[in-house]
């Protein structure tokens, strides 16, 4: 009896895990369609969405050029509209999904945010934050890259290409 509790508890897990999977992958093609908003703008194609209780409560895309604001990365859009939504500059109970790797800036915004859990389609060799500052995140914060991984690298390489 008590391996037949295991196994179930076992499959139980492996439920949620796909689940979890599900959601990721649903949520990302979200920040997906903010990318492709910047990228139709002009805009360097990044896209994020801030999930609170499974429930999107903020979405933006970069806006750098279009604010002529070198801070205007989506990340930081998107933290300032949930924090605005839910009253308050703590996003405790929230999951960021972003299609690239933050940038250092980013990354300390989301460390200040408490956000617990990021989400990333694609990581940034160059720019991103796991290269300069591993450790920006807050403490207890996990992440989970590699959703979608394909599809936000070639939007990012599309748009590169076509600006050569």
């Amino acid at each position: 009896m008590h391996t037949t509790k295991k196994i179930h508890t076992f499959a139980a897990t492996m439920d949620m895990e796909e689940s979890q999977e599900k959601k990721d992958e649903q949520y990302m093609r979200k920040a997906l369609y903010e990318a492709q908003q910047a990228y139709d703008a002009g805009e360097i194609p990044v896209g994020a969405v801030i999930v609170c209780k499974d429930r999107i409560i903020s979405r933006a895309h970069n806006l750098t050029e279009t604010l002529n604001d070198v801070t205007a990365h989506a990340e930081m859009q998107a933290i300032t509209s949930a924090a605005n939504m839910l009253g308050g500059k703590y996003l405790t109970e929230c999951t960021l999904y972003v299609t690239v790797e933050p940038c250092v800036m980013c990354a300390g915004a989301i460390g200040w945010a408490q956000i617990p859990r990021v989400v990333i389609g694609t990581m940034d060799e160059k720019r991103g934050f796991t290269r300069f500052a591993p450790n920006a995140l807050h403490p207890k914060a996990t992440v989970t890259s590699g959703v979608l991984e394909d599809e936000c690298r070639t939007l990012m390489q599309t748009f590169f290409k076509s600006r050569r």
